[in-house]
């Protein structure tokens, strides 16, 4: 994470800039789009939403930019990356990546003819989000939120396998750590800017689905469809992978709203931590 912070703190809005200026001229095969955030903020829900689009090809949590890309870029024991050699990757090397990044992508079947776009739902790659945008500087990037009150509790109960990311799950200390630490990237990058990007609230995607829906659709280039309203059932004949594939295939429910209040005691360790992001995402 540090090496990261280091990274991100050497960027600059003119490197942004120069990264779709020279997107321009080597454009991806594919129109894309991210759906990021942290885990537990309504990147499944959402997805589905926009999956059930039948001008949207949706991919819930693929591996292919971990295996294709950060593995190689920044591999777990390697030496990390630097800032300059991201502004000095040529042409020729992110084409190569993007080829591979798709062709992976191609192995979960895309249907035929594939849609206008595809869309890669993965609330843990929003921590790689500066390599997705010298890679695809024409991304659209969707950054899902939720009370972070909220999300620190719906991560704390979840019963799960452990695997590398809900292992930071064990306790509400180090779930609220890996919320900053996740966050942080997203809040400079967002900072930088020079690139297409929308935030999208939980509480109004279940408090007004097709509202928020069609905002989130239309900054896709796209129309809402009337199957996007419908999205439980056609999840019904899907697989999903996300843990919470059983929710999904249900109508939209409110009672995970405001949930945290019943636990403001056992949260009051950290209550100061995820001030400042409950100010910055304004659920102060």
């Amino acid at each position: 994470m540090r090496r990261r912070r280091e990274l991100l703190a050497q960027l600059t809005p003119a490197n942004l800039r120069r990264w779709r200026e020279e997107g321009a001229a080597t454009p991806a095969p594919h129109r894309l789009a991210f759906l990021g955030g942290h885990p537990r903020t309504g990147t499944t829900l959402l997805e589905q939403v926009l999956g059930a689009h039948p001008g949207i090809s949706s991919f819930d949590e693929p591996t292919a930019f971990a295996d294709e890309v950060a593995d190689k870029l920044v591999p777990l024991n390697g030496p990390g990356l630097t800032a300059n050699a991201l502004n000095a990757m040529p042409a020729a090397q992110r084409t190569r990546f993007q080829q591979r990044y798709f062709k992976n992508l191609l192995r979960a079947g895309v249907g035929d003819p594939a849609p206008d776009l595809w869309l890669d739902k993965n609330p843990s790659p929003t921590s790689w989000l500066y390599l997705w945008l010298r890679l695809f500087p024409e991304l659209k990037v969707i950054i899902a939120l939720r009370d972070p009150r909220d999300v620190l509790i719906s991560c704390y109960f979840q019963n799960l396998s452990l695997n590398p990311v809900n292992a930071n799950f064990l306790s509400l200390d180090r779930t609220a750590r890996h919320y900053c630490d996740l966050m942080d990237v997203w809040l400079r990058l967002r900072e930088l800017g020079g690139f297409n990007w929308i935030e999208t609230r939980y509480e109004d995607l279940v408090t007004g689905l097709e509202t928020e829906g069609r905002r989130v659709t239309g900054f896709l280039g796209l129309a809402w469809h009337a199957r996007q309203a419908a999205f439980h059932e056609t999840n019904r004949k899907k697989f999903v992978f996300s843990p919470t594939y059983n929710e999904v295939s249900q109508p939209v429910y409110q009672r995970a709203l405001g949930r945290w209040k019943h636990y403001a005691e056992a949260l009051a360790p950290v209550q100061e931590r995820l001030a400042p992001y409950c100010r910055e995402f304004k659920y102060d």
